[in-house]
C-alpha cells in the first residue's frame, strides 16, 4: 500500500478554541433514567490498548467498545431509544402511531428494536444493497423492511415522501431544514455513552482526563454529540476544555473533510464501502455547525485500512466492524501524519470510540 497522502486529514486550527454552549431548556427527566430500564443496561468496557499506545509512543490509547449495547451490537440503541420515546410520547392521544426511519443497519434494528418494547409498529427503509442478513435482523425485531433500489440518500428520501400526511412519524438520526428536532433528540441519547467514558478514563488513567478523541462520521450525529461534550464551555475548566476530536471517515464518503475545507456543507458522491455505517454523502443539518466549529481533524481511511484495524483489534480480543475499528486507523495516520500538529505526544490520553460489533462485509485491499 502506498504511503498516506497528506490530504487525508484536513486540520481545524480554529476548534481548538471552540467552547459549546449547551441550550436551555434541558431533556425532561434523565436520559440515563430511560437507559436503565432497557435490557443489560450496565455500561460498555472502556478497554486499555498497551501494545497499541507503546507502539504509537502514547501513555494511553482506550478503546470504548460499543459492540454490546444494550443486547444490540451498537451504540444506536442510545440514541433511537431515547428519539423513539420522546416522538411516540408526543402522539400519546394521537392513536395508531406507527414509526418510520431509514437506514443502513444498525440504526434501523435500534429503532426496531425500541419500537417492539414500546408496542409500536416500525416500517424500515434500506438501500438495496444492503445485504438479506442484515434485513433479516432488523425484521427479527418485528419491523417491516422497505427496500429501495440506489443509495443511502435515496432510502432517505423514500421514507420522507411515505411519512408525509399518513400519520406516521419520522425517526431520523440525520436532519434537513424544517426537520431538527427528533435528530436533536438522537444526539441527546448519546449522552449517557460519553457520561460513562469520562468516568472509565479517570479511573484507568489516576484522574487524567481525555487529551484527544476519534470518532467515526456518516451523517455526524455521533460526532456532534462528541464534539458537544469535549467543547461544553458551560463545564469548568479542565476535565474536558481543551480535548481534541478528530473525526475519521472513509475516502468513498467523506463529505465532513469536504465541508470543512470547502468552508460551508458539501455533498459529495459515494461509492460502495465496507464502512457502510458511513457511507453518507450529506452531513446532518443539526450536526454541521457544530462540527465545523468544534472538529479539530478530519481523517480519511481507505476500506484496507478500516480492515486491517479490524484485524488488530481481532488480535487484541477486541471484536469490532470496520466502521468502530476505522478510529484505530484514523489515529494510526494521525501519529504519522500529523502528530505533533495534533498534539499526540508523551502526556496524551486517547479515547478511540468503536461504534459497532462484528459483521459479516467483503474484505477489500
Amino acid at each position: 500500500m502506498p504511503p498516506p497522502s497528506q490530504t487525508q486529514i484536513h486540520l481545524n486550527p480554529p476548534a481548538s478554541a471552540f467552547h459549546y454552549q449547551p441550550p436551555s431548556p434541558t431533556p425532561p427527566f434523565p436520559i440515563s433514567l430511560l437507559h436503565s430500564l432497557l435490557p443489560s443496561p450496565s455500561p460498555t468496557p472502556l478497554r486499555p490498548l498497551p501494545t497499541v499506545a507503546a507502539a504509537l509512543n502514547l501513555p494511553h490509547v482506550l478503546l470504548k467498545d460499543e459492540s454490546r449495547r444494550f443486547t444490540l451490537p451498537s451504540f444506536k440503541i442510545l440514541g433511537a431509544s431515547w428519539a423513539v420515546f420522546r416522538a411516540v410520547a408526543d402522539r400519546v392521544g394521537v392513536g395508531g402511531v406507527r414509526v418510520m426511519t431509514c437506514s443502513e443497519g444498525n440504526w434501523g434494528r435500534a429503532v426496531a428494536f425500541m419500537g417492539r418494547l414500546l408496542g409500536v409498529g416500525v416500517v424500515v427503509y434500506v438501500p438495496g444493497y444492503m445485504s438479506e442478513e442484515t434485513r433479516g435482523r432488523i425484521r427479527g425485531e418485528g419491523a417491516e423492511v422497505r427496500v429501495v433500489e440506489g443509495w443511502y440518500e435515496d432510502a432517505v428520501a423514500a421514507a420522507r415522501e411515505a411519512v408525509e400526511g399518513n400519520g406516521s412519524v419520522l425517526v431520523m438520526d440525520v436532519g434537513w431544514e424544517g426537520y431538527e428536532e427528533v435528530p436533536k433528540w438522537v444526539v441527546e441519547g448519546y449522552q449517557t455513552m460519553l457520561d460513562e467514558t469520562d468516568a472509565q478514563v479517570l479511573s484507568i488513567t489516576g484522574g487524567k482526563p481525555a487529551t484527544h478523541a476519534v470518532v467515526p462520521v456518516g451523517c455526524g450525529s455521533i460526532a456532534q454529540a462528541v464534539v458537544q461534550h469535549y467543547k461544553n464551555g458551560a463545564k469548568e475548566q479542565g476535565a474536558n476544555s481543551a480535548t481534541t476530536v478528530l473525526s475519521v471517515e472513509p475516502d468513498t464518503a467523506a463529505c465532513l473533510k469536504a465541508s470543512l475545507e470547502a468552508g460551508k456543507m458539501t455533498s459529495v458522491p459515494t461509492q460502495d464501502s465496507i464502512m457502510c455505517g458511513m457511507n453518507c454523502g450529506a452531513l446532518s443539518t443539526t450536526a454541521w455547525p457544530v462540527l465545523e466549529r468544534g472538529i479539530d481533524g478530519a481523517v480519511m481511511v481507505t476500506d484496507g485500512e478500516s480492515h486491517q484495524a479490524v484485524l488488530e483489534l481481532q488480535e487484541l480480543g477486541v471484536t469490532a466492524g470496520p466502521c468502530g475499528a476505522a478510529t484505530l486507523a484514523a489515529l494510526k495516520k494521525a501519529c504519522a501524519l500529523k502528530r505533533d500538529r495534533l498534539g499526540l505526544d508523551d502526556q496524551s490520553v486517547v479515547v478511540l470510540f468503536c461504534t459497532e460489533g462484528p459483521r459479516e462485509y467483503a474484505s477489500r485491499p
